[in-house]
């Protein structure tokens, strides 16, 4: 089994999301795909607003998908943690996925001894298929 984490929001689940979850499941031959949620708090200081559905209920959305083997949220600050509880041997990283989390990822997984593997992902359609797009 490999584990294979992604990140999100998933506000919403489009056609996005789950090329998304194709993608990272297709890195392995034996994928475990593990889907950390971003917490509504962390998400309002990103994105500048919160979630329209709270993190309660993208988990349980998330916990629902069948190419979701383990979907947990992340934590409340920081982001290492709980990577480092899972232990992936691959992180998935969407093709618009940037700023504070990821600019120092590689880094931040060596320093807690973890040798992760961080692939980045190819976009699937993403001027019709962008969450904020379909939730404007």
């Amino acid at each position: 089994m490999t584990k294979i984490m992604v990140f999100g929001t998933f506000d919403m689940i489009h056609a996005g999301h789950e090329d998304l979850f194709h993608q990272a499941r297709a890195l392995a031959d034996d994928p475990y795909l593990v889907v950390s949620l971003a917490r509504d708090e962390s998400v309002a200081r990103i994105k500048g607003a919160i979630p329209r559905h709270s993190e309660s209920e993208r988990l349980a959305a998330i916990q629902a998908h069948p190419l979701v083997d383990r979907a947990l949220l992340g934590d409340s600050s920081g982001y290492i943690d709980h990577i480092k509880t899972i232990a992936p041997e691959i992180i998935a990283l969407g093709y618009d996925q940037n700023g504070e989390y990821v600019q120092d990822l590689e880094r931040d997984l060596r320093a807690v001894g973890l040798m992760t593997r961080v692939v980045r992902l190819a976009p699937y359609k993403p001027e019709e298929f962008k969450t904020s797009k379909l939730l404007s």
